[in-house]
């Protein structure tokens, strides 16, 4: 049986504003841009259709699972370009009147649900005037998420998440692991590179970063830094800020070889 071939896949960097409108037609363009250039996987940031000041904005924005426009649009860009669709994170309905879940949706390149991932570690950061608290209008998720994709096993994973290396070893063995995320400059200057690069080291897999990276209506600054690492903690595509597509490809020869040359999943004593 022959190996898989090399799979390309694809990370958006957008700056999302207050208007969702303006929001879902910027990431259609992008998406656009990503199956042009071959990806069969493409990947939105956190927060695509949405960056406000208002933080309760996205709650009254928020959809039943399986209905809404943010959705809709998602099933439909997948469908009209052909590519896996793995849709950042959406405001979706919570036990919590006044929270959501924070949501990936993932569709195939039918325009198929294929997976969903709530977001289960929330953000709180505090320094000066800078401060941020997900936990005050988003309810946390439980759940660990994979999905099987052209380019192998899928993880999921969001943002702050990317924190906690737990999380990702409760995934199994993957061959990519994807971070939509809205890192803020401060701590993504501090410790993005490192940490995404740490979780494709000691997982020897691909992960794929696609960030919101510019200045947002209101004043707030993200990162940006979108990022293709591969197996071995090579940056192999990236784009520092403003809106974007990076793209790369998924070699499973690549993930063989690191694993076995260096056997290390295999060298686990704890679980």
């Amino acid at each position: 049986m022959s190996a898989r071939p090399p799979c390309r896949i694809a990370a958006v960097q957008m700056v999302s504003g207050p208007d969702v409108e303006a929001n879902l037609a910027e990431a259609g363009r992008l998406i656009a841009e990503a199956a042009a250039a071959g990806a069969r996987l493409v990947v939105l940031p956190e927060y695509f259709p949405l960056i406000t000041p208002d933080e309760t904005a996205k709650v009254r924005l928020r959809e039943r699972d399986g209905e809404g426009p943010i959705q809709a649009f998602l099933k439909a860009a997948a469908q009209r370009h052909g590519v896996w669709l793995v849709g950042g994170s959406s405001p979706l309905l919570a036990d919590a009147p006044d929270k959501v879940r924070n949501s990936t949706l993932v569709f195939d390149d039918t325009g198929r649900r294929v997976a969903r991932y709530d977001k289960v570690h929330l953000f709180g950061f505090q320094r000066g005037g800078e401060r941020y608290d997900e936990s005050a209008t988003i309810e946390a998720g439980s759940d660990v998420v994979t999905f099987d994709a052209p380019c192998g096993t899928v993880g999921l994973s969001i943002c702050y998440d990317l924190r906690f290396p737990e999380l990702f070893r409760a995934m199994g063995e993957v061959d990519l692991i994807v971070l939509p995320a809205a890192f803020t400059y401060t701590t993504g200057r501090a410790h993005w590179e490192v940490l995404l690069r740490a979780r494709a080291i000691e997982n020897q897999c691909y992960v794929l970063a696609s960030a919101q990276g510019g200045v947002h209506a209101g004043g707030r600054r993200t990162w940006g830094d979108s990022l293709i690492i591969d197996p071995w903690g090579e940056v192999v595509a990236r784009l520092a800020e403003g809106p974007g597509v990076v793209v790369a490809d998924v070699d499973p020869q690549r993930i063989a070889e690191v694993r076995t040359s260096l056997p290390a999943l295999k060298h686990r004593k704890l679980s």
